[in-house]
């Protein structure tokens, strides 16, 4: 798909969709230092005038979720950027040269091997403001859940607490924020929710709290781990939600379903982290889709019940079930670079981290570029999807 040369003005489609829809939600799935690509699809929202009004996210995705709702419209790039800048800032101890990674300027052999060394860099050293190697974590002394990981993620707390207004986060008259988690003791899927509860900076952390390299946060006594083990997308989440209202959701994802046959065990340990954070957003959407039109087909048949017969039990019990709400879906999939490896997800370089943020960007004015593709979905069609994968 190539980008029309004559997009819509942005005020006009940000118009309809704020006539059209009564729910316009934003979800964000794991992927670590991929993360920038959402932080690229969140500006060209902002610059089209298109804003959530739920943000729902895990891991990476709670973080930039976090960052999001927690500062006004007009500071959101801001604050995006800074956290990104931040995260991605080389360590204060340079193992290695600190070369741009600039794809107009290296070969692709060189482009990979940055790539590999500023991965192996953030393994060893940690990166600034995000985490910290513990000195010896592999020794029992005074062991817990808190402390049981490779790596202090200590400094991300006082970058979230620095850059993330939490009494805005946590006002009704903002937007909803919805994070998920796994609780450790009972292996269960945990959302957070501001419209159920405070939200702190715990909650965030506890999102991406991938172990075995990120220890497990506690929150009211209860320790938590990275959501990604269970579902790396709050998908169901919002669709289940929002099953009752009109909406729009823009679904970005950070790992690819579809993808070429590994060749050596490099590739199959890239592929194999493809399809384990990928796998359940399709069977979430097939599902939810399904669900959707018998929603939709059992609030038709309602209408057709005389009006002396809606006062009956069964009725009554239906519609709960029934909806007549439709459902426009929109999957931007992050695509792999050619020089990235199995280590795509730790490369905190600043060069790869501006390829991330402008693929996004691009990806969502191309998106932009097909103003019908906005238009509410029919009755016929309650739940409508497009997986955009726009062409270079």
């Amino acid at each position: 798909m190539v980008a029309a040369t004559h997009n819509p003005p942005a005020t006009s489609l940000a118009a309809a969709v704020k006539r059209d829809y009564r729910t316009v939600a934003l979800v964000l799935q794991g992927g670590g230092a991929l993360g920038a690509y959402q932080a690229g699809v969140y500006e060209g929202l902002e610059q089209a005038g298109i804003r959530p009004d739920w943000v729902a996210g895990i891991s990476i995705g709670a973080l930039n979720a976090a960052i999001i709702a927690g500062n006004p419209p007009e500071k959101r790039v801001e604050r995006l950027r800074e956290f990104w800048q931040s995260i991605c800032h080389p360590p204060l101890l340079p193992l290695w040269p600190t070369v741009p990674l600039d794809p107009g300027a290296w070969e692709l052999p060189w482009q990979n091997g940055l790539s590999g060394w500023a991965a192996l860099r953030a393994l060893t050293q940690g990166q600034p403001g995000f985490f910290t190697p513990r000195p010896f974590p592999l020794l029992p002394l005074r062991a817990s859940p808190a402390t049981a990981s490779w790596y202090d993620t200590t400094p991300l707390k006082g970058t979230l607490e620095r850059l993330v207004d939490f009494d805005r986060i946590n006002d009704p008259r903002s937007m909803r924020v919805s994070v998920g988690a796994v609780n450790i003791r009972t292996g269960n899927f945990a959302y957070f929710d501001n419209t159920e509860g405070p939200l702190r900076v715990e909650h965030f952390i506890a999102s991406g709290s991938l172990p075995p390299g990120f220890p497990a946060t506690e929150i009211d006594g209860e320790f938590y781990w990275d959501g990604g083990m269970v579902s790396n997308t709050p998908l169901y989440k919002v669709l289940s939600d929002a099953s009752c209202r009109d909406s729009l959701i823009f679904q970005v994802d950070l790992w690819s379903a579809r993808g070429e046959l590994p060749r050596d065990l490099a590739e199959v340990t890239s592929r194999a982290k493809d399809i384990q954070y990928s796998s359940r957003t399709r069977l979430i959407t097939e599902y939810m889709s399904l669900r959707q039109r018998q929603q939709r087909t059992l609030h038709d048949l309602m209408s057709l019940v005389p009006s002396d017969q809606r006062d009956h039990p069964a009725y009554r019990h239906a519609e709960i079930y029934a909806s007549g709400a439709l459902v426009n879906l929109f999957h931007l999939i992050y695509r792999n670079k050619p020089y990235e490896g199995h280590y795509k997800d730790y490369d905190f370089s600043a060069g790869s981290m501006l390829q991330h943020w402008s693929s996004g960007l691009d990806d969502l004015q191309c998106t932009l570029s097909e103003p019908a593709w906005f238009e509410r979905p029919s009755a016929e069609h309650p739940f409508v999807t497009h997986d955009v994968h726009c062409e270079d």
